[in-house]
């Protein structure tokens, strides 16, 4: 006869939940829909909002999330939670969210906890794809949310950094002199064309439409507040996960992930970033046992608070490591666990000077790309690298504006969550970055990235190794071979090169 497993306080709050999902086909919503399956299993069933997407039915798309390594353990330890996880077709760019009635009326009656994870997270989004998604998108699912009649806790996913002209970012909605309201107004009426050519005066102080719109949204879910129990929950860089459901797991190229990448297959030599800043980045797993507790935490409340509950979760002042260190690690780890077909030798470097960055981007970054797309061209290959090239130009512009900034979160709210947690909730929902060993989570990301992003198994480790050595003394040869040509070069024009070569004996 089975053991009977005593349930922890969280799991016990969740037991018999009907949980409603947006985002969830995204990365950290997929790492979401898995810990809560696998860790709250007694749920009754979590409800994800779908769009049909390349010909496959919602139902389908879910079907195939069994096969990633996500859920890997789900498939092995409890397949039959799985059949918990039912789509509702739908879209928040649509009006109603595009679901059907049946759908909805599904949702009002059952739902007891809303995640709302659905957003655009591309920087360079254009100003009315980041409003329609992000703050109107919003808005749909406060309109629902406030028809449901058993909801206990509604978490709105935000960004740690969607105050970027605040000098201390603090658990609080700060006004803005933009009307949320207005804005989606805009959005709807006015020509695209007019609406780009406004867009640089309208962001002012965002660097981008995501942070812009976040912001916006984040007004939206303070406006229903405490007629809604709502939350707003901001997570800084969100990078692959440290321990679960699988060690480095990440799937796709977004952030720091594709700059390591980018950095260990030689393609990024020099990145605008101060060393000295702290490089504010959290493992998946960590922030999404964060969503978890925050969610139940959120639930117990006997009395709301008087102004609406938001939680950064961000590194803690105990746990800080700086850009520099990070590129030092990530070298290293770079140059133990190498990439496959690295079109150069990793040893790139941040710098703050924009004059040497520009001259190292015109000789390690274009100049290679062009003489590569020329090979590729004479012996009658497709051309890449110079594509490549102008997408990581693109990603490196967008990111600095991150990197070229010390930012001074405040997580005291989060923090206290996990104070207030049970032994074995602690265990299970671990939010503990301290005990995290930089270096070895630096692996786990390369090793992360490299099997997940790039499809390079660890069985080619012993080729990549062989090709790295070979790239090295490729690498040395070409820098003594730039040399020489630079001090021929000034040696020619200043007229010095037959004196010094007699000097020399040459």
């Amino acid at each position: 006869m089975a053991a009977v497993v005593e349930r922890t306080p969280v799991q016990k709050w969740y037991k018999g939940k009907t949980i409603f999902v947006t985002g969830g086909s995204g990365f950290m919503g997929k790492v979401l829909l898995e810990k809560l399956l696998y860790a709250c299993s007694d749920l009754e069933r979590i409800y994800v909002l779908l769009r049909p997407k390349r010909g496959k039915s919602p139902q389908t798309r879910i079907d195939d999330w069994l096969k990633l390594a996500v859920f890997k353990r789900i498939k092995e330890e409890k397949p039959d939670v799985y059949k918990k996880l039912v789509p509702i077709p739908g879209d928040v760019t649509s009006d109603r969210l595009g679901i059907s009635p049946e759908h909805e009326k599904l949702l009002i009656e059952t739902t007891d906890i809303v995640f709302h994870c659905a957003a655009t997270l591309k920087l360079e989004a254009k100003l009315k794809d980041a409003i329609e998604m992000n703050t109107v998108g919003t808005k749909r699912i406060l309109d629902l949310c406030q028809q449901m009649k058993h909801l206990t806790a509604l978490l709105h996913l935000s960004t740690a950094f969607c105050y970027c002209d605040k000098e201390v970012l603090t658990e609080k909605v700060h006004d803005f002199h933009h009307n949320p309201y207005d804005l989606m107004r805009t959005v709807e009426w006015m020509d695209e064309k007019a609406l780009d050519k406004i867009t640089p005066n309208l962001l002012t102080p965002h660097p981008n439409t995501y942070t812009y719109s976040k912001r916006l949204a984040e007004m939206l879910v303070r406006d229903v507040y405490p007629n809604l129990r709502v939350c707003i929950v901001r997570p800084s860089i969100v990078c692959p996960a440290n321990a679960e459901p699988v060690e480095g797991w990440v799937d796709s190229l977004n952030g720091p992930v594709g700059i390591m990448v980018a950095g260990g297959k030689g393609i990024i030599r020099s990145m605008l970033c101060n060393g000295e800043y702290n490089a504010e980045v959290i493992p998946v797993d960590l922030a999404i046992n964060g969503l978890i507790t925050i969610a139940y935490t959120l639930g117990q409340m006997a009395e709301m608070p008087k102004d609406i509950p938001v939680y950064n979760i961000t590194c803690r002042e105990t746990k800080r490591t700086t850009w520099r260190e990070v590129l030092d690690m990530g070298k290293a780890t770079a140059y133990e666990y190498p990439f496959e077909a690295g079109v150069w030798y990793p040893d790139g470097n941040i710098t703050m000077n924009k004059t040497y960055h520009t001259i190292c981007v015109i000789l390690f970054h274009w100049l290679p790309a062009y003489l590569i797309d020329f090979l590729m061209f004479c012996f009658g290959q497709k051309r890449f690298m110079c594509r490549i090239q102008n997408m990581v130009t693109e990603g490196l512009s967008l990111l600095q504006f991150f990197t070229t900034r010390q930012w001074n979160f405040k997580s005291h709210h989060y923090q206290a969550i996990e104070n207030n947690l049970s032994p074995d909730d602690k265990r299970i929902f671990t939010m503990d970055v301290d005990v995290i060993d930089t270096k070895d989570y630096l692996r786990r990301i390369m090793l992360g990235g490299r099997q997940y992003c790039m499809r390079e198994p660890l069985s080619t480790l012993p080729k990549a190794r062989i090709q790295l050595k070979m790239l090295w003394v490729l690498d040395k040869v070409a820098k003594a071979f730039t040399l020489y040509f630079m001090l021929w070069l000034i040696l020619t024009v200043t007229g010095l090169r037959a004196p010094v070569y007699e000097m020399l004996g040459w």
